[in-house]
């Protein structure tokens, strides 16, 4: 059964999955980003243009014909001017469906590929179950010498549980030359990204690699199980970064924050909270338990318990619930309360 939505805009944490990779780039010095698009290409780029990292230049290019991940790569590279043929600058390459990557990763993955003057760093990770993931192998001297897919490794190269995530950091000038050696020889008839790895140690490249600290990192998305893995993931991520910055949540587990809500010092979480999209909440404000708000504005000091609300607007130290319901356009005045089993839909600043 077909996935309902293209999968580079499928949501993790109210933000779509290839806006978290784009995210984790712009936080590296990257002259721009290239992205190649596919089916749905129209939609991508039009998000991508509207919510990506301002920061970030973004090309587009298509891939027509989808024929693999190294025909992808060697249709990025067209966007890359003829004339900068000698640059010997790096390129980073990552798969548009790891929204776990961390910046920081990406990084080291950098830093290491510089300071090993290596023609090609991939960063790799040990997984406890790493079916579906193409396996590294490496060499007596324990350097990678090529990548195995899955379904094209032997019994004993499925045993290993080093695998490759998609990622990795090329010296530009020897990425095309390898990307034109490739062969679609392979159980899917593709022309595997994975294959430039032997091509490029074949030749007496050196490659290097590093493990991701945390094996998460390597997680896509390609099924609703693993959408779910993700986004418990990142949403322990949030949590854990908004307690840091002093928001108290009374039981994590049962605490929901979108990536893109914004919360003020000293604000107290109760379970069942669920706070989406461009919420934000003012300093010292009690949200919950079990309230549901998406795009609302919550004034400092407020308290809102026990409700829903959508695109509405409490003041500073306004007291809303139990089972109250704000519909798009409610505004409760600042101080007022609204008692239970509240409903409004327009501003409202009498009768409150």
């Amino acid at each position: 059964m077909r996935s309902s939505l293209p999968k580079p805009l499928h949501a993790v944490c109210g933000r779509p999955i290839l806006l978290h990779v784009l995210d984790a780039l712009s936080e590296l010095l990257v002259d721009r980003a290239v992205v190649v698009v596919g089916w749905g290409a129209e939609r991508v780029t039009k998000t991508l243009l509207e919510d990506g990292p301002g920061d970030l230049a973004i090309d587009f290019v298509e891939q027509r014909v989808p024929r693999g991940t190294g025909d992808a790569v060697s249709v990025a590279l067209t966007a890359f001017p003829d004339d900068d043929d000698g640059d010997d600058g790096d390129l980073i390459v990552l798969p548009g469906d790891a929204p776990l990557v961390r910046p920081s990763t990406l990084g080291e993955l950098v830093a290491e590929h510089r300071s090993g003057d290596a023609a090609v760093t991939l960063l790799t990770a040990h997984l406890s179950d790493p079916s579906g993931f193409g396996r590294v192998i490496r060499g007596k001297d324990g350097r990678v010498t090529h990548i195995v897919e899955d379904l094209d490794a032997t019994e004993a190269q499925l045993e290993i549980d080093e695998v490759a995530t998609s990622t990795y950091c090329f010296r530009r000038s020897v990425l095309a030359p390898a990307l034109r050696r490739l062969s679609p020889e392979n159980a899917q008839g593709e022309y595997y990204l994975t294959d430039v790895i032997s091509v490029l140690s074949h030749a007496g490249y050196r490659i290097s690699a590093i493990a991701a600290a945390d094996p998460t990192e390597a997680l896509g998305v390609n099924d609703r199980e693993q959408l779910a893995a993700a986004e418990a993931e990142l949403r322990r991520r949030i949590n854990r970064r908004w307690m840091q910055a002093g928001v108290a949540m009374i039981d994590p587990e049962r605490t929901y924050v979108d990536a893109s809500v914004q919360l003020g010092p000293d604000v107290t979480l109760f379970p069942g909270t669920m706070l989406q999209g461009h919420t934000a909440v003012g300093a010292g404000a009690h949200i919950g338990p079990d309230v549901r708000l998406a795009d609302c504005a919550i004034g400092e000091g407020a308290s809102v318990e026990m409700t829903v609300g959508y695109d509405a607007e409490v003041g500073p130290h306004a007291v809303v619930g139990p089972y109250a319901v704000l519909k798009p356009g409610t505004h409760i005045p600042p101080g007022a309360t609204t008692g239970p089993f509240y409903t409004a839909s327009a501003t409202d600043d009498e009768g409150v």
